[in-house]
Parts: structure tokens; C-alpha cells; sequence
């Protein structure tokens, strides 16, 4: 853009200022038409680099009719995670459209995301000018590709740090029906206290190498076979870590029997357990429980279809068995377990495409409350004297 059309553009009363459209964004449109996600993209020198804490999702949604500007970046932060959603042009040329981009960190690294939020805006206006880019009304809302026949009502469940479970009832209608406090984030907390390991996915990795049966007590440690008459396999989980006290026990008996023959009990081998154990079984309870509360929601309001998103899925194949599992055998076949392709971008997601309401946020609730006009003026009242 040239100067005289940046000029022209900034004394035009009609449209917003930057101050006013950051405020009051409005609804974005999006041309999805032949969007379509790219899987497993090769690494190019413009790809964010995955840094310690910091993960660039490698399948955007690629919107190959998408020409016009999007000026806005959008970030969900989490107790756990801060999600961040950006547009990007194709390189090369304009008219190939752009794509979304998705990149996590974790919510300790919340400096490094406003850094990285800071170089996408110069980038922007390096690219695009410093301008407004198209804005839309609430009366034109974004439009996606029609669902299939029969998606609603259908049952959310948002799994991060903790869990909640949404009704969704329509395309603006929904209503936070439950949830639980046992979710990612308490996985990554026990797996801290027990194996010391820091990242996410260490603590997923280490559960793809474990045996949960190190562990846990089976249906089969009790009564030594499958128990058929309720429908339970022998490897079904009695008791997560029900095994270790037994074993501990065990060891102990072993080591006052070795002293009763004379032997050093400071000698005796103490029992040790996996991490890799430990991370399987922890794995499976928190996946297992969210399953069967999201069947009993589901049962409770009635709903046929439930799907999961958050981030602690990660497209975690042993994660999404375990979800899948629990919502089939609890409904007994009669209910499927759905998995979002984007599961831990779904809050930044909607961020990127709400309008933002005028006088939202703390920032005008508290400035405009009449306790809070009372309290500036008690405070200069205070002040004053100190100051004479």
C-alpha cells in the first residue's frame, strides 16, 4: 500500500480505528471453500522451530480461496497450555490463498508467546501495511461446510487441565452440563512427583513403553481368570496401583525371612516400579474415568454422539483407545467416541472467530461499576493529606 492510500485510509471516518477494531474485532469470514488439512508437512526455514516447552503443529487447515487479510492472531490460555491460532499467505502469491496455523506453549513460556504474538504482528504489517484488514459485521458470521445430517445435540468433552462437558444443542447453542478436576493436568502432576519427567509428551512416551499390569491389580491377580459372569477379561483393571502395596508387602516379608536365616536385612532388594509402568496405568485411570463420566452425561441429557477435544489427547493413539474403549463398553456398543483433527486449538479456535462484544472484559466492567467510581474518589480523598 502506498503512502497516500495509508494516508486516505487513516483519515476516513468510517472506518474503525486500530484501538477500537482491537476492542471490538467483529466476526471474521472465512472462505473455506476446498479447505482441507495438510498432514505430516515437511519442516521449511519459515516453520517455527519446536523449542523446549514450545510445539508447532505440523497440519494446518490449508484455505486455498481465502484472499483477503486477516489482522488478528487468537490464543487461548489454559492452566496447562496457551494455544495460539494465526492466518498466513501462501508464499509465492496471494492468489494461492493462505492457511491457519496452529503452535502451543506451555503456559510457563507465556513471554516467549507474546514475543512470538509481537513478531507475527510485524510481520503482518511488514506484508500488509499497518491498515485495518477486512472487517465483518455481526449480521455476516462466518459460514462453515454443512455438517452432517443429524450432528446435534451431541455431547463436548473439552479435556485440558481439567475436563468440561458441554451439551451442544445447536450451532449457538450449548451449555456446560459437568466436567471433573482429574485431567491433564493431573496427569502431568502425579508423573512429576513420581518420575521427575517435565514435558507432556516425555510422560506419553514413557506410557507407550510401560506395562500397566506392573502395576495395577487385573481382574485376573484375583480370581486368576477372566470373571464372565459380569462380562470382565482378566486384564481389565481392578484396582489402578492396587498391586504395588502387595508387592511392597511381599518384598518385606522376604526381607524378615532372610533375617530369621541370618541374613543382612540391609541387603534385601528393595521392590522397584517402572516409570514407564506408572505413566501407563496413570494414563489409562484419568482416560478411563473421563470416559465413563462422559458416558453418564451423554445417558443423563440424552445424547447419542461424543466428541473429544483438548490438548491432553495430542492425537495420542493410546489415549484415544482408551476414550474409545470406555464410551463402548460402558454404552455397550451402542455409542462411538469422536475425536476433533485440531482437539487442543478448540478454545483459540472459537477466539479467532468470535466477535467480541463492546464493553467486554474486566477492563470496563470494573471502571464503569459505581463501587469502583466510589473507591477512586475514597483513595484521592486519602491522598491528598499525604501529599500537603
Amino acid at each position: 500500500m502506498s503512502p497516500s492510500q495509508n494516508a486516505s485510509a487513516e483519515a476516513d471516518p468510517s472506518r474503525p480505528s486500530l484501538e477500537e477494531a482491537i476492542i471490538n474485532p467483529g466476526a471474521v469470514k472465512i472462505n473455506v471453500q476446498g479447505a482441507y488439512i495438510v498432514d505430516d508437512q515437511p519442516e521449511t526455514p519459515d516453520s517455527p522451530a519446536d523449542e523446549d516447552g514450545i510445539v508447532y503443529e505440523r497440519k494446518d487447515i490449508r484455505l486455498p480461496h481465502h484472499t483477503s487479510v486477516v489482522s488478528h492472531v487468537a490464543v487461548d490460555i489454559g492452566g496447562s497450555l496457551a494455544k495460539l491460532v494465526y492466518f498466513t499467505r501462501e508464499l509465492g502469491s496471494e492468489s494461492e490463498g493462505g492457511r491457519l496455523n496452529f503452535i502451543k506453549f506451555e503456559t510457563e513460556r507465556i513471554d516467549r508467546c507474546i514475543e512470538f504474538i509481537k513478531q507475527l504482528k510485524e510481520d503482518h504489517e511488514r506484508l500488509n501495511g499497518s491498515t485495518l484488514g477486512e472487517l465483518y459485521s455481526e449480521t455476516e458470521p462466518m459460514q462453515f461446510v454443512e455438517a452432517h445430517a443429524g450432528v446435534y445435540p451431541y455431547l463436548l468433552v473439552n479435556i485440558g487441565s481439567g475436563v468440561s462437558m458441554i451439551k451442544v444443542s445447536g450451532p449457538q447453542e450449548f451449555q456446560r452440563v459437568g466436567g471433573t478436576h482429574l485431567g491433564g493436568g493431573t496427569f502431568w502432576g502425579i508423573m512429576a512427583l513420581l518420575t521427575g519427567a517435565t514435558t507432556f509428551d516425555d510422560m506419553l512416551a514413557m506410557a507407550d513403553r510401560g506395562d500397566n499390569s506392573g502395576v495395577d491389580m487385573l481382574v485376573g491377580d484375583i480370581y486368576g481368570m477372566d470373571y464372565t459372569k459380569i462380562g470382565l477379561k482378566s486384564t481389565a483393571i481392578a484396582s489402578t496401583f492396587g498391586k504395588v502395596l502387595k508387592m511392597k508387602r511381599i518384598a518385606e516379608r522376604q526381607a524378615e525371612d532372610g533375617a530369621d536365616l541370618g541374613e543382612d536385612p540391609e541387603n534385601a532388594q528393595p521392590v522397584e516400579f517402572r516409570h514407564a509402568d506408572m505413566s501407563r496405568s496413570l494414563l489409562f485411570a484419568i482416560s478411563n474415568n473421563i470416559g465413563q463420566i462422559a458416558y453418564l452425561q451423554s445417558e443423563k441429557h440424552q445424547l447419542k454422539h461424543i466428541y473429544f477435544g483438548g490438548s491432553f489427547i495430542r492425537g495420542h493413539l493410546q489415549t484415544m483407545n482408551t476414550l474409545s474403549y470406555a464410551i463402548k463398553f460402558w454404552s455397550k456398543g451402542e455409542k462411538q467416541a469422536y475425536f476433533l483433527r485440531h482437539e487442543g486449538y478448540l478454545g483459540a479456535v472459537g477466539a479467532f472467530l468470535k466477535r467480541q462484544p463492546q464493553n467486554w472484559g474486566r477492563r470496563n466492567s470494573i471502571e464503569d461499576s459505581a463501587a469502583s467510581k466510589q473507591f477512586r474518589e475514597d483513595l484521592a480523598r486519602e491522598i491528598r493529606p499525604s501529599q500537603q
